[in-house]
């Protein structure tokens, strides 16, 4: 006989014998639900079982009906003792005692307060047999985008639906994306968050959404206004809704999600409205002297080590992939997810395993942040098998390449490296990632929501974030990046034209390198934020796609398209796997690279600083998809140079497909042939035999 999951079946559940709620708390001493029965609110005591599972069962809990626990118990977050009396059933006194959410509401409603409560909702949709697209890794193309603001202001979309999950999935949004060659939209946080109380205090508010209220909700500010008074219900319809249509036009939908910390803030005086109320010792993370442990710097790290956080990560999971027919999540500070007991990080976590084994998210796409505040937090490699992770290391060195070591050389003559460790980025990072998970173990990126936008990078040596309250502390100093001569906006059209060579570049060194590339939504439109490098406490124009468009904008955009579609062409630019010196690995590529001259690279050519020109020669080794082989010219220097382009065997010619000098005709040339490059430049070829 299998065993019964102690755990199973929390929140609201329809049952054979009604509506049963099942909580969990091994603190409580007394649990109470507290329906909304109008005229009264109606308290109903909920029994205890062995496992520390609180349920009742009432025929009032149905679709549309706010709820609410009470809980008595010596763990309050005070650490003072509750007076278990009134969580059974009897009198209530107004205020005593904090209105709890259920962990896994499924909808939050507001009262005329304000005030959140957990909503039972009416799970029922009709997905039309829609399936998810399941686009395989290599072809995968991620857009990381906010709800609010990819359509706030977007002219194409009605407005009332701008800054909402329908306007997300508006015919004209999806085939703008589709246009853009986006396969999957990497969405901001959408589970219900509140604005810290810092934030409150200031009159600003939290416009990314790192602030996690409920597990299980969508955010219901992004639904529309008909949606959100409708209620609980029709906003998560609007989300299915949008996943639908999005996966009607084959784009995958992921979520950005944040299990590492919630909104209930620091023991000191934050909020009580969850897990905080009902078990603070099991949910959150706590040294032996029963001190918080705060290792994401936002007062309080989600304990992962215990059973009940565990569950309830992967519930929430498994409900988004399943319910909500989600395709891939990537985890805010998932080092923090894999600490155990003692809070160090451990690859070998059961929760990190979990993730990537559980049959319920099989196909899912599990991305993580592969970082945390605290100590031992950088993890970037460190993660199992099955997981991918961002790669900062490709975002590093790819702003160092084209920006800061350009930047030096124009200071000093010579920049401060060459090559060497750019070629390795190129060819998937395998310094980075063990062989056995491979190039796409890796998310590349050159820009997130988190730091300057691309144009702000190749705009601004220094952040500008005076707008944020917080006189310019916040925000990394440490930005990688290039204002060409003149911080901010500038007319010269010497320095414009400059920036841009630039920001084709970094495009251009995202769409060739092995990997996974991800975009940020507004930098294929040259997306502006005036300097400020941490927008996350700014919901205006300053950090929503400006959708107006100058020549260059255009220009900018479909370089994009351009380079999207040459990868999709090409799978000699896509390996699934690394390949191995003097073997023929399938669906790794088979690596040549040459010097300006033509030549095959030299030992000392890849750490000599004035070597700033490389040639990269990729053959597919086929298994799903006919041989194909391109080249890619990369000269990272002001100064011109002639190139000899590299042979290659069975190669008669080569084709230009895409180059970042706008300005270049590309005409068919052969091996041996001589090109000359005048500044910064990336160059791509595909062999004609």
């Amino acid at each position: 006989m299998p065993d019964i999951d102690p755990l199973a079946d929390l929140g609201v559940r329809q049952g054979p014998d009604g509506p049963t709620l099942r909580v969990f708390s091994s603190s409580a001493e007394r649990l109470a639900v507290v329906i909304d029965d109008a005229p009264h609110d109606r308290v109903v005591p909920l029994t205890r079982d062995e496992h520390d599972v609180w349920t009742a069962t009432d025929a009032a809990l149905t679709p549309g009906r706010r709820y609410w626990l009470r809980v008595d118990g010596a763990d309050h977050a005070d650490g003072t003792a509750g007076d278990a009396a009134r969580a059974d059933g009897g009198e209530h006194p107004a205020g005593e005692l904090p209105a709890l959410l259920d962990p896994y509401a499924r909808g939050l409603g507001r009262t005329g307060r304000g005030e959140h409560r957990a909503t039972v909702i009416d799970e029922s949709f009709d997905w039309g047999g829609v399936e998810k697209p399941r686009t395989p890794l290599d072809r995968v193309v991620v857009y990381e985008a906010h709800v609010r603001g990819l359509t706030r202001l977007a002219p194409f979309v009605p407005d009332e639906l701008r800054g909402t999950y329908a306007g997300l999935a508006a015919d004209t949004t999806i085939a703008y994306l589709k246009g853009l060659g986006v396969t999957a939209v990497q969405l901001l946080p959408v589970h219900q968050h509140v604005d810290e109380q810092r934030l409150v205090a200031q009159g600003i508010e939290n416009y990314w959404g790192y602030n996690t209220l409920s597990y299980f909700a969508p955010h219901a500010a992004y639904a529309s206004r008909d949606a959100q008074l409708a209620g609980a219900s029709a906003v998560v319809r609007e989300f299915k809704g949008m996943v639908r249509l999005l996966h009607e036009a084959g784009i995958e939908v992921w979520l950005d999600v944040v299990y590492n910390h919630t909104a209930e803030e620091g023991e000191d005086g934050g909020p009580v409205t969850s897990l905080r109320g009902l078990d603070a010792g099991a949910y959150y993370r706590h040294d032996a002297e029963g001190r918080p442990v705060d290792v994401t710097g936002c007062g309080n790290s989600l304990d992962t080590s215990h059973p009940a956080a565990h569950r309830l990560v992967m519930d929430s999971l498994r409900y988004w992939a399943t319910e909500m027919q989600i395709d891939g999540f990537r985890f805010d500070l998932a080092a923090t997810l894999g600490r155990d007991a003692g809070h160090v990080f451990d690859p070998a976590h059961p929760l990190l395993h979990d993730i990537v084994s559980d049959p319920a998210l099989a196909g899912v796409k599990m991305v993580a942040e592969p970082w945390d505040v605290g100590a031992g937090g950088w993890q970037t490699g460190a993660f199992p098998d099955g997981w991918i992770e961002w790669n900062d290391r490709f975002r590093n060195r790819a702003r160092d390449f084209w920006l800061t070591d350009v930047a030096t050389a124009r200071a000093q003559g010579t920049p401060p490296t060459g090559v060497g460790s750019f070629a390795s980025k190129l060819s998937g990072s395998s310094n980075v990632f063990s062989h056995d998970r491979g190039p796409l173990a890796g998310l590349n990126f050159v820009t997130a929501h988190d730091g300057f936008t691309l144009l702000d990078l190749v705009s601004h040596d220094a952040k500008h974030n005076l707008s944020n309250g917080e006189q310019n502390r916040d925000g990394t100093d440490d930005n990688r990046s290039f204002n060409h001569g003149v911080e901010g906006h500038s007319d010269n059209p010497w320095i414009s034209d400059a920036r841009r060579r630039s920001m084709r570049n970094l495009l251009g060194t995202l769409f060739v390198s092995s990997g996974v590339p991800m975009l940020t939504a507004g930098d294929e439109r040259g997306r502006t934020q005036r300097g400020n490098n941490n927008g996350y406490c700014t919901d205006s124009e300053l950090t929503w796609v400006d959708w107006a468009t100058q020549p260059w904008q255009q220009g900018i955009h479909d370089d994009v398209a351009t380079l999207a579609r040459i990868r999709r062409e090409n799978p000699a630019l896509r390996p699934t796997r690394f390949g191995v010196e003097g073997a023929c690995t399938l669906s790794a590529n088979d690596i040549t690279w040459a010097d300006a001259s033509g030549a095959e690279m030299r030992q000392d050519e890849w750490e000599d600083p004035r070597v700033r020109t490389l040639q990269y020669v990729a053959r597919s080794t086929p298994e799903h998809e006919a041989p194909n082989t391109v080249l890619v010219l990369v000269h990272g220097a002001e100064s011109a140079a002639a190139v000899t382009l590299a042979r290659a065997e069975r190669v008669v010619g080569w084709e230009p497909l895409w180059s970042s000098d706008d300005s270049a005709e590309l005409d068919p040339l052969e091996p041996g042939d001589e090109v000359l490059v005048s500044a910064p430049t990336v160059v791509i070829f595909r062999a004609v035999s």
